[in-house]
């Protein structure tokens, strides 16, 4: 009863319910993946010792830098890509859902494109570990591309979830294998061991996520079946409760409908 009091009553006052809603949006939402992409703008360009020039000044000029540029603009289209759903969820006078789910699709076709040319100069382990990536990347994006004509199937959204989480693992992975590897020693190309167990990680990878995604798909359906007490409820299921519902109750009810009215504005623009 203590918890639930806290949790109702004295997280945000009632007049300033909406104005919280649309503050955690903002500060948790967009702004954290708007300076996150920022910061790794940054730290490409910085990483480059006498800055990230685009040709030299050589007779015939060549192109200086393929992968880093590459790199960069991996960064800077995911970056634009949360500065469209950060203006159409905060600063547009209405949500455009289907514009959020085109663009994000546009982007994902060209960081796809960016991910096959950039492995031409790769060989051995590197080459291995970022075909895998675009593996996970192509399936994100057929994922995608579905959901633009059934945005409603929680088939497509929990592939969605494993994908993207399969994504952020390995890249993480990618990064500790090719440049800090665990041992301090660099892979060696030219040994099949190193490539198969390359593969064995990504397995690895494979089965932890879903574990993952199937624990925390437990543990929500238990905490909401066999945790009445604890449910941001009414006071039909704590009858010793006789007031009304808290701000968080209703602010709970109005992000729900928010959403429902979002998924359906989404459904009616992609029907004929």
């Amino acid at each position: 009863m203590i918890l639930k009091g806290c949790l109702l009553y004295h997280l945000c006052p009632p007049r300033n319910k909406q104005r919280c809603a649309r503050l955690w949006k903002i500060a948790y939402g967009g702004l954290l993946k708007i300076v996150t992409g920022c910061l790794l703008t940054v730290y490409e360009v910085s990483c480059i010792k006498g800055g990230l020039i685009l040709m030299n000044r050589e007779l015939p000029p060549r192109f200086m830098y393929p992968k880093e540029w590459q790199h960069l603009t991996m960064f800077i289209l995911l970056t634009l890509n949360v500065c469209v759903d950060f203006m159409s969820k905060n600063v547009l006078p209405q949500r455009y859902v289907g514009l959020e789910k085109g663009t994000l699709v546009l982007i994902i076709y060209e960081l796809l494109l960016l991910m096959v040319s950039h492995i031409k100069e790769s060989e051995g382990v590197e080459l291995h570990v970022h075909s895998l990536l675009i593996l996970v990347v192509f399936l994100l994006l057929l994922v995608f591309t579905a959901e633009l004509w059934a945005p409603n199937m929680c088939h497509l959204q929990l592939m969605e979830t494993f994908l993207i989480l399969m994504m952020g693992s390995w890249l993480m992975q990618a990064g500790f294998t090719l440049y800090r590897p665990v041992s301090g020693h660099p892979w060696q190309d030219d040994d099949i061991s190193d490539i198969m167990f390359v593969t064995t990680f990504f397995c690895w990878h494979v089965m932890i996520d879903a574990s993952c995604l199937l624990g925390i798909y437990g543990f929500s359906s238990f905490w909401h079946r066999y945790t009445p007490s604890l449910k941001l409820t009414g006071p039909k299921e704590a009858p010793n409760y006789t007031s009304s519902p808290g701000p968080l109750y209703e602010l709970l009810q109005e992000v729900e409908q928010s959403e429902k009215e979002d998924q359906v504005l989404l459904f009616s623009k992609s029907s004929p």
